[in-house]
């Protein structure tokens, strides 16, 4: 089953409350999760309280601080769950596949989230769910790799195409200086 390890603080407030190790196991258990250890770790710098929690391999949707948060508030009935709406934009962006690439990625699957925000621990914790994603439902990435981009940096026409590792050059979200980097090693 995969982990995921949850800074205290931060974990204490997006509940809104102060759980003590004791009081959170008491809520793990009654959620149908277990808080596997509680372990001091450096994060940000400096040391902090991380709390290691089994996730059963088949609820994804609690692989991250915010995914676990939402569902336990909704399960301590202090929130009620989220309606997700998909809206189909006025221009629909096009991913063209190119024929080579159904060979080794048969699907292709493309989305644009409007209106997400990160800050640096947001986004660290959505690159880590990425990661888990990776190596769980992905099957370290066999069956399925997932990109992230930044639509404000990029431009149509979309395609998808197979490329030798060394022909494949990509900027990292979190690279400030815009260096390019290859996929080969």
């Amino acid at each position: 089953m995969p982990t995921i390890g949850l800074v205290r603080s931060e974990l204490c407030a997006a509940m809104g409350e102060d759980y003590t190790e004791d009081s959170f196991q008491e809520l793990c258990f009654a959620f149908g999760i277990e808080l596997d250890e509680v372990v001091e770790e450096e994060r940000y710098g400096e040391m902090t309280t991380v709390y290691k929690i089994e996730i059963a391999a088949n609820r994804h949707d609690l692989l991250s601080l915010e995914g676990l948060t939402r569902s336990l508030r909704i399960f301590l009935e202090r929130m009620e769950a989220p309606v997700y709406h998909v809206d189909a934009p006025a221009e629909p962006l096009v991913m063209t596949v190119a024929p080579e690439t159904s060979q080794i990625r048969p699907y292709v699957v493309c989305a644009v989230l409007r209106g997400v925000q990160f800050d640096p621990a947001r986004y660290a914790s959505f690159i880590d769910l990425q990661e888990k994603l990776h190596q769980n439902i992905c099957r370290r990435r066999r069956y399925v790799a997932i990109g992230t981009h930044d639509l404000a940096t990029l431009s149509p026409p979309f395609r998808y195409e197979a490329r030798a590792p060394g022909d494949i050059s990509f900027v990292p979200l979190t690279e400030e200086s815009g260096r390019a980097f290859t996929a080969g090693r």
